[in-house]
């Protein structure tokens, strides 16, 4: 059991913090979430706190909460595009994301879309987790495995034991260091092989509503993100609805089904270039751009400093 890696985030004892200030660390750190407390407490035992692990954000969230909970307005109101793989330390959680449920259990792991409504409950008792943030596109593009979020791997698993003994790895490599980037891709195709998906497995989306359309159709456009036949119309095709339902849908939720795709890609890209930073690639920009279903470089350009506030280039030099 990886556990013993983490001695160092067990601390002899948890302060006792406000819950407006446990609150606004956890939102600084992973975004927008809600928590509800146990009635007539304004206390919180635990913390949340951020610190980088070879180049990834990790987050150690710990409290006594009754829950927490992240809605469609948390998810419009973030930039973010993760998933967030989490190594339960201490207590238990449970977690509910796309109708699927499990309870965490220290040594157990899990992937939670931060893309994606999602509950976490601890009624009260004390739990203490990892959260790595991984960048989902960059994992999701990948066709040799497709992955299933919200579904745990036992503490007797294996690949558990592999992804906790990276991250611990990765803990104490700094994030300049030459072996980084090489840890940071092992961990990512570790992910992709720990949670692909096995023959017959049920998948917890359904298109009946609103927002099961909007979910199934999250799922289709990360399965066929670079494709050049990706469309609104296409979606709505395999989602069995018009292209009007499909927009209406999008549009009550902030959001149109071209802009969702560009997004994506544009995330998809950041993550690319990133993976490129430091080494030396003449014409790399344009190469990821065309990569990710871009044809048009000073459109793709414009797009991605409106939406990251910086170049292509600042991000891959």
């Amino acid at each position: 059991m990886y556990l013993e890696s983490f001695a160092g985030r067990i601390p002899p004892q948890w302060p006792c913090l406000q819950f407006d200030d446990w609150s606004a660390n956890l939102k600084s750190i992973c975004g927008h979430f809600n928590s509800r407390r146990l009635e007539r407490n304004d206390r919180v035992i635990g913390g949340a706190e951020v610190s980088n692990a070879g180049g990834l954000t990790l987050a150690q969230v710990a409290n006594n909460l009754d829950y927490i909970r992240r809605d469609p307005d948390d998810i419009r109101a973030d930039q973010g595009d993760n998933l967030f793989l989490l190594l339960q330390l201490e207590g238990s959680c449970g977690i509910e994301q796309s109708g699927r449920q499990e309870h965490l259990h220290p040594g157990e792991c899990i992937l939670v879309d931060s893309t994606r409504p999602s509950v976490f409950y601890f009624g009260g008792s004390f739990s203490n987790h990892l959260s790595v943030h991984l960048p989902r596109q960059l994992l999701l593009s990948d066709k040799t495995a497709l992955i299933s979020v919200s579904r745990k791997i036992g503490a007797d698993d294996p690949m558990s034991v592999m992804l906790g003994a990276l991250v611990a790895k990765l803990m104490k490599t700094s994030g300049d260091d030459i072996r980084a980037p090489h840890l940071r891709d092992l961990l990512f195709n570790t992910a992709r092989q720990a949670f692909a998906t096995v023959p017959g497995e049920k998948l917890f989306l359904r298109a009946d509503s609103a927002m099961g359309r909007i979910e199934v159709v999250q799922v289709l456009i990360d399965e066929n993100l670079t494709e050049e036949w990706l469309s609104p119309q296409w979606l709505a095709d395999r989602v069995g609805v018009s292209l009007r339902t499909l927009q209406e849908d999008m549009s009550a939720q902030g959001m149109t089904v071209t802009g969702l795709i560009k997004f994506k890609r544009l995330h998809l890209a950041r993550s690319r270039l990133e993976s490129l930073r430091g080494i030396r690639h003449p014409g790399a920009i344009a190469d990821v751009a065309y990569s990710v279903g871009f044809n048009d470089i000073s459109y793709f350009n414009r797009s991605f400093r409106k939406l990251f506030d910086c170049s292509p280039k600042d991000i891959a030099s």
